[in-house]
């Protein structure tokens, strides 16, 4: 949920191979640092969606200013739910144990299903998955509820057809970002209009925004120039649920903190402590525990939205994680 362009800073004077706590927090502090003094030096756009910037955010990689790389391992199928059809991006490790259906970050505006090709492959062969993206449309010309009606399609082809394109019904989703906010939301889709739970063994949200009416969190932020902030949640919400109250964007389809959270898969929820977005994980976090349903939570000192994005110690100790729980769940 950027509000700017900006590449990732030098982090060459960086030790990647720090262990303990306090190394890895001065480490993750002068990213921060780094990333603040790089964003300064870019002119502030205002607020709102900059056709530029948003054309270059849809290009590049996400978090910096490259083309992403798109591996010949991948595929592209385009499959039909209920006379809609849906793009999906799929990695199939050599050995498929469980099937994960990935929704990709970028404020419902950017990011795309090819765009992390070497990241899921490594989690697909890593944790023994298929691993599909979804190719859900973008914000603003596609607002709410387009990316969910999406999302919610291909999760109901991959419950329907798992078995015989996988040989498994082992199914697991998440995403980062816009993206655990889409995972949740069509897993509540898929319990509340299709009566379908626990067809996905496991959810796995990482710094994801849960309420769109904005949490304290989100509103005491202010405008400190890291990946997002205060004012550039706002754009990114008005971009896809516009002309909504903030009483509207309480519609558990649209802010999924306001749920009935009962018969939920296991779920683990990360997200740093400098992040606006901290208090709608440690809330969902704890009414996911209220509501009987198993929950792991990870908050990582001074990490700030996005940090997954970057390559620091913090970032390869959680993608470890992730990939461990996407495993064992």
């Amino acid at each position: 949920m950027s509000d700017s362009v900006i590449a990732p800073p030098s982090t060459s004077r960086i030790d990647h191979h720090a262990t303990s706590g306090l190394d890895c927090l001065a480490e993750t502090e002068a990213f921060n640092a780094a990333f603040e003094t790089r964003a300064g030096s870019v002119a502030d756009r205002g607020r709102g969606v900059d056709p530029a910037m948003l054309a270059t955010l849809r290009r590049n990689r996400l978090g910096g200013d490259t083309p992403p790389v798109r591996l010949a391992e991948a595929r592209d199928l385009r499959v039909e739910v209920d006379g809609t059809r849906v793009g999906l991006r799929i990695l199939v490790s050599d050995v498929v144990e469980g099937v994960y259906l990935h929704i990709h970050g970028g404020g419902w505006m950017f990011g795309s299903a090819d765009g992390q090709d070497e990241r899921l492959w490594d989690i697909a062969r890593t944790a023994r998955l298929a691993v599909l993206s979804v190719d859900y449309r973008l914000a603003p010309e596609h607002p709410y509820p387009a990316a969910l009606d999406d999302c919610e399609r291909a999760a109901l082809w991959l419950v329907r057809n798992c078995v015989a394109e996988f040989g498994t019904d082992r199914l697991l989703i998440g995403g980062e970002s816009a993206g655990a906010h889409l995972s949740l939301t069509s897993l509540l889709r898929l319990r509340d209009q299709h009566g379908i739970t626990g067809a996905f063994r496991a959810v796995h949200l990482t710094f994801g925004p849960f309420d769109l009416s904005m949490t304290p969190s989100q509103r005491l932020f202010g405008s400190r120039r890291l990946l997002s902030n205060t004012d550039s949640l706002r754009s990114t919400y008005d971009a896809f649920v516009p002309g909504r109250s903030a009483e509207q964007r309480r519609d558990p389809d649209v802010s999924p903190l306001y749920a009935e959270l009962t018969r939920m898969p296991a779920a683990r929820v990360v997200v740093g402590t400098m992040d606006p977005l901290r208090d709608d994980s440690l809330f969902l976090a704890a009414r996911w525990r209220a509501a009987g349903c198993p929950v792991e939570l990870e908050v990582v000192a001074g990490a700030m939205h996005g940090f997954t994005l970057f390559p620091l110690t913090i970032t390869e100790r959680e993608l470890y994680r992730q990939t461990e729980f996407l495993a064992r769940t």
